[in-house]
């Protein structure tokens, strides 16, 4: 049976994914909220979409339809707004009866999940988040590798994802209101190495500034040395002279997993096992905003040869 969904920041940029994994799961929009009024988008979806530009009226019309019959009830809304409003609208989701899907990182502080937790036994509704890279099939293959293998590796990540000055001026540049470089762009990353090496111990950063962040993690099962940018000047290849603006890449003890493909499709991967219930929840999501935040607010080490060797600031 289909499902009646809601979206909260319909207008941003991650918005479309989640709209199409709506309509690629088999359910109905119903519903959608954003404070910009350009959302033609969602014309390309349905004629039917209630939509607003306040925060207040879209909860009382989801309200309304909780207090209507069954079939017309939403029964997920999808959280697209800006990160530091994350963990608002996951409880305003569970507060009309609705489970919620939010977008990385579902808060930015980890004590921000035991309220979240509280009102999910009251409710008796789940918060679910987007963690696409572990149904990326290149990282499922190599999780499974790794399982088989065992053993200590030594890893190297690396994600450049190229942003001109609007970036620093929107709030994604303000850390209060996005976590800062390693939260925002970081969070899937740092969620990856978790669920395939296990939990961390040693943290050192070793560079940290508005576009780029460098460091070390010492996992269960890894040395891990990374490296995230927002700086174009950072990739490997010259985006001017037609490469590509982003850039992924995992290395395993010096076996290179380019997984800069792969992405258009993975929203609605998770939203399959989400609504089959096999969704990634606050378990799930607290080990690597736990490292983030550990990450944010730890000293500036000495460079030593754990480095990055795209470390050259």
């Amino acid at each position: 049976m289909s499902k009646n969904f809601a979206v909260i920041g319909v207008g941003g940029y991650i918005a479309p994914r989640h709209l199409r994994a709506i309509r690629d799961t088999g359910n109905r929009l119903v519903a959608a909220v954003d404070p910009k009024d350009s959302v033609g988008l969602l014309d390309q979806y349905s004629f039917d979409v209630k939509f607003f530009t306040e925060i207040e009226r879209f909860d009382r019309h989801l309200e309304k339809l909780r207090r209507g019959p069954d079939e017309n009830r939403v029964h997920y809304v999808s959280v697209c707004s800006p990160n530091y409003l994350h963990d608002a609208h996951c409880r305003l989701a569970l507060r009309v009866g609705a489970n919620a899907i939010c977008e990385k990182p579902l808060v930015i502080n980890p004590w921000n999940f035991d309220a979240l937790e509280e009102l999910e036994t009251e409710t008796q509704h789940r918060i679910h988040t987007v963690l696409q890279l572990r149904v990326h099939p290149e990282l499922l293959k190599l999780k499974q590798s790794l399982e088989q293998e065992g053993g200590q590796h030594d890893v190297q990540l690396t994600y450049i994802t190229s942003r001109g000055p609007w970036y620093h001026v929107s709030w994604k540049g303000q850390p209060d209101k996005s976590g800062g470089v390693a939260t925002n762009i970081g969070v899937h990353f740092f969620d990856l190495l978790l669920w395939l090496f296990g939990p961390s111990g040693d943290i050192r950063v070793y560079y940290s500034d508005n576009n780029c962040m460098s460091g070390f993690i010492e996992l269960e099962h890894a040395r891990v040395r990374w490296f995230l940018s927002v700086d174009s000047r950072d990739l490997p290849f010259p985006a001017k002279a037609g490469g590509k603006t982003t850039y992924r890449s995992i290395t395993v003890d010096g076996k290179e997993i380019e997984f800069s493909e792969g992405f258009t499709d993975l929203h609605t991967r998770v939203y399959e096992e989400t609504l089959a219930g096999r969704g990634f929840g606050i378990a799930e999501a607290r080990p690597s905003i736990t490292l983030t935040h550990a990450i944010r607010t730890t000293p500036i080490s000495p460079k030593d040869e754990c480095a990055h060797p795209l470390l050259n600031k």
